[in-house]
């Protein structure tokens, strides 16, 4: 969940940095809306939280799991927007260069980068068995 969470909030992150520093929209197709790119960030989110349950239910989750994780992630985003965008619009062309403009804009890149931090850290902390921190007097039952 820890991780999840936090995909979601360096990728809000990233994606508004990178869109700072380039002086542009992340899809900049006039009269679109917002539904592209939301749909986009739910389909990441659950593309990014399903590959990484799946990996860390494992009793001893492999970090070979997080290139995985980060390309479901990226992909899922992309097919969203451009099923957004052609949902939209109606036009297969102006969905794929909203889908290719993601991808030479870097804001794919972003979302794999974020994607494998997060993985990372969630698979991470399910290989050390972090546990909820306790009180002392919670642990003088144990002694």
């Amino acid at each position: 969940m820890l991780a999840t969470v936090s995909f979601f909030a360096l990728a809000i992150f990233g994606l508004g940095a990178l869109s700072v520093a380039t002086g542009t929209d992340i899809i900049s197709v006039p009269g679109l809306g917002q539904v592209p790119g939301a749909a986009g960030m739910l389909a990441a989110l659950a593309g990014f939280a399903l590959m990484l349950w799946s990996s860390v239910r494992r009793p001893h989750p492999s970090f070979l799991a997080v290139p995985a994780a980060a390309l479901v992630t990226a992909l899922a985003h992309l097919v969203a927007v451009w099923s957004g965008v052609l949902f939209g619009t109606g036009d297969v062309i102006v969905s794929t260069v909203v889908a290719g403009d993601l991808v030479r804009g870097g804001a794919s890149a972003v979302l794999l980068l974020v994607a494998a931090v997060a993985a990372w850290g969630g698979i991470a902390l399910r290989r050390t068995r972090a546990q909820h921190p306790r009180w002392p007097w919670e642990r003088e039952e144990e002694e």
